[in-house]
């Protein structure tokens, strides 16, 4: 049997050296009613041993596969390694997905067991049950509204442990057997992609995958058991997985669940974590905040912030990186943190930060440089669920918002001739569960994998720069580059614009669909007095076409200077009448964009933008939250912006 790192073979077997290497320290946290309740390593294993127990009892059998669906909770992370204990496979899914995207995984993975946080999950479950025809029993966390279903096939998790602790002398030999049996190539965990432009792949993930992939990563920023981190994002998510498991058990250090969506930031606040992961929306949506409370702060408040800030704009990226910088103006800067930095780290959640990531999409140059202005040490990396997370991460002192880092450690790069991204590492997947066609036109005999990203190398950093998704990447009608994401990112750096879908491969020009953001955009409006109902009724608004238009004409002078991209100009925008949603198929449960879909959706719209329609009258169907369907109607205006004339480029012959 292959040895794993350190003899470690299993997160069963980390989790075993944990609970003896670091007993009586804190592996999780979990605020509830207000307050934080708090589990050592030593009593993590027991809570996990005895629920592993119980699913013995019920008849787990070795390479099941077991369904856990719900928010951030120790007892959910706890049922993935009893599951993972007992020789099955953990599947976590999509808290926010509907019943019908459940039932797809659930069937395609033939969970016979799924563990369900409260109410909502389990109606979700039952709703599609009759089609899940390998399903037999169903975990529920939370038993409140519960009492009166059929308890058949339905058990409290509470209940599950309990059994598991009477029947201990019965079962432990069976556990202790299936422990100590997991392999380092066996599966960890199965996760499935976001689907963007199909049906979503069970991505499985071994041992190995997933524990050299912690070590390595963690030896590159110098993890310890001392972190902290704040586990908020959805389970589902390789991310999730590595950071709140992955990591955490290689090195031991705490997980803490936030009370509910609701309470997220002031938990992240009280727990000021020292590791920490958001993707750039998160970054994007607490910088607009600061900016809107700023805006309705006091003039000698509102100087003092800017004052100090423009200051840390040009100081504070040097403090960080180790490069000089003179006495007087690290006392400014010091005076800065004292009145501003300080207090501002501290309303964030991040005064206590030593290693901040994003990645997911590309954040803004500014919104990334605001950030480390302040001190923070926010980095960007590039990975893939394929990818057990980690392809590439930016070294300390080598931070810049235009490039993804270098190859993470054990990580290989290469370009292919058409500008895609391929790598291998002990990280990469073992296959998409019974999909063997998509394995082989992802992973090749030699264990390279296709990102599908197009991009390049510097060739005097090593660092990797990301243009855009291979697939996205076309050329105009003249044979000018085409590279959507690229402009959209530009697009989403204001505040005021939440989304943007960009179109133009193929035709002579580019056009835009634009979402605003509510939030942003409703605190101008009643900052001016301007009154409103609904979204739809203030993205039509005159003043707000007129201010996303300068953001559009703003960002075409922007893409004009470069020679490759400025065929990207946007000629003609709309804002949309109604947000881009994951509930009606626009966005993935990860918030990407499903570009061919919103194009089918919305052809009379992207109609109206090519051929010279000043406004366009359209009906749409949307999904409320508890699952009703409707109809909004709306008349849009479009908008024709201002490009920069430039040069046609000269376009290779092929």
């Amino acid at each position: 049997m292959s040895e794993g790192a350190e003899g470690l073979r299993s997160v069963p077997a980390l989790l075993q050296r944990n609970a003896t290497r670091f007993a009586g320290r804190p592996a999780y946290r979990e605020k509830e009613f207000g307050i934080w309740q708090s589990w050592s390593w030593a009593e993590t294993q027991e809570e996990i041993e005895a629920f592993a127990l119980g699913l013995l009892n019920l008849g787990v059998a070795p390479g099941d596969h077991v369904a856990v669906i719900g928010r951030n909770r120790p007892t959910l992370y706890w049922a993935m390694v009893a599951a993972q204990m007992a020789g099955a496979v953990p599947v976590p899914l999509y808290q926010d997905a509907v019943a019908d995207e459940m039932e797809y995984v659930l069937q395609h993975c033939g969970a016979r067991f799924i563990i369900a946080a409260d109410q909502e999950q389990v109606d979700k479950v039952i709703e599609i049950q009759d089609d899940l025809h390998q399903f037999e029993h169903m975990i529920y966390v939370d038993p409140r509204g519960m009492r009166k279903y059929d308890h058949r096939a339905l058990h409290d998790y509470a209940h599950v442990q309990a059994q598991g602790r009477a029947a201990r002398d019965e079962l432990i030999g069976e556990l202790d057997r299936r422990r100590n049996g997991l392999g380092y190539d066996d599966t960890c965990v199965m996760l499935y992609t976001s689907g963007t432009t199909g049906k979503p792949k069970g991505v499985v993930l071994s041992n190995r995958n997933i524990i050299e992939t912690a070590k390595s990563s963690s030896e590159f920023d110098h993890l310890t058991p001392g972190e902290e981190v704040l586990a908020y994002l959805p389970m589902a998510w390789v991310g999730d997985f590595i950071f709140s498991i992955g990591q955490a058990y290689w090195n031991g250090f705490c997980v803490n669940c936030p009370e509910s969506a609701e309470t997220m930031m002031t938990d992240l606040r009280e727990i000021a974590p020292s590791y920490y992961f958001a993707p750039p929306r998160v970054f994007e949506t607490q910088l607009t905040q600061i900016m809107i409370r700023m805006e309705d702060a006091g003039a000698i408040k509102r100087k003092l912030f800017h004052h100090f800030l423009n200051h840390a704009k040009v100081v504070g990226p040097k403090i960080l990186d180790g490069k000089p910088v003179g006495l007087l103006e690290r006392l400014r800067y010091a005076l800065g943190e004292f009145m501003v930095y300080g207090p501002l780290k501290n309303t964030l959640g991040f005064s206590r930060v030593r290693v901040g990531y994003t990645a997911g999409e590309a954040i803004g140059p500014e919104i990334f440089d605001f950030y480390r202005a302040l001190g923070i040490n926010l980095k960007q990396l590039y990975g893939q669920t394929e990818a057990s997370v980690f392809i590439t991460q930016q070294p300390d002192n080598e931070v810049r918002p235009d490039t993804v880092g270098v190859p993470s450690p054990g990580v290989e790069i290469r370009i292919a001739e058409s500008g895609e991204v391929f790598y291998r590492s002990p990280g990469v997947f073992v296959e998409y569960y019974q999909n063997p066609e998509s394995t082989a036109g992802t992973k090749d005999a030699e264990g390279w994998v296709a990102t599908g990203d197009a991009g390049f190398i510097e060739e005097a950093t090593g660092h990797l720069r990301i243009i855009d998704r291979a697939k996205d990447v076309g050329k105009m009608a003249d044979g000018a580059l085409f590279a959507p994401k690229y402009v959209e990112n530009k697009l989403k750096f204001y505040p005021n614009i939440l989304e943007a879908v960009v179109f133009g491969n193929g035709r002579d020009r580019c056009t835009a669909f634009i979402n605003i953001d509510l939030t942003a955009v409703g605190n101008w409006a009643e900052r001016n007095n301007i009154a409103y109902a609904s979204y739809q009724e203030l993205a039509g608004h005159p003043q707000v076409l007129d201010t996303i238009q300068r953001h559009v004409e703003e960002v075409n002078a922007s893409v004009a200077q470069d020679e490759m991209l400025s065929g990207c100009q946007i000629h003609r925008f709309l804002v949309l009448h109604k947000e881009l949603d994951a509930d009606d198929g626009e966005l993935t449960r990860t918030r990407k964009v499903r570009r061919n879909i919103i194009a089918e959706k919305y052809a009379d719209l992207l109609t109206a933008l090519y051929d010279g329609s000043e406004s366009i009258y359209t009906e749409t169907e949307v999904t409320y939250e508890d699952g009703r369907k409707g109809r909004i109607k709306a008349t849009l205006a479009i908008r024709d912006a201002q490009v920069v004339p430039v040069a046609p480029m000269k376009v290779a012959a092929e």
